[in-house]
């Protein structure tokens, strides 16, 4: 079983910057691929990017490539997505998943068996 929490989320100017925070709980979070999604309203849910259990593999989608930057601190049980130069198009609410150790990083969100509840990015522009 894995619990996740998210944290970092806020209000900020388009061109700014935020920093989310996933907390997770479990022995299994090491052997866990681990992944951000976003869902912004009246939308359905995509993915933002994603990174293997020794961060080693790490995809991003295209539409955030060269913005983003996920990393995860194994010791710590966290994962972060530094988000930079932020637009209006990325105001959503933000959810950390987990999916199981698997040879490809998915990036559909039916790949992953466990979610946390989300927090709100807004960008204003």
């Amino acid at each position: 079983q894995v619990q996740l929490v998210e944290s970092g989320g806020g209000l900020v100017q388009a061109g700014g910057s935020l920093r989310l925070s996933c907390a997770a709980s479990g022995r299994t979070f090491n052997s866990r691929v681990m992944g951000w999604f976003r869902q912004a309203p009246g939308k359905e849910r995509e993915f933002v990017a994603a990174i293997s259990w020794s961060g080693g593999s790490i995809v991003y989608a295209d539409s955030v490539k060269g913005r983003f930057t996920i990393s995860r601190d194994n010791a710590k049980n966290t994962v972060h997505l530094q988000m930079n130069s932020l637009r209006p198009e990325d105001t959503a609410d933000y959810y950390c998943a987990a999916a199981a150790l698997r040879a490809v990083v998915p990036r559909q969100a039916y790949e992953y068996d466990y979610w946390g509840q989300g927090t709100q990015v807004t960008v204003s522009s």
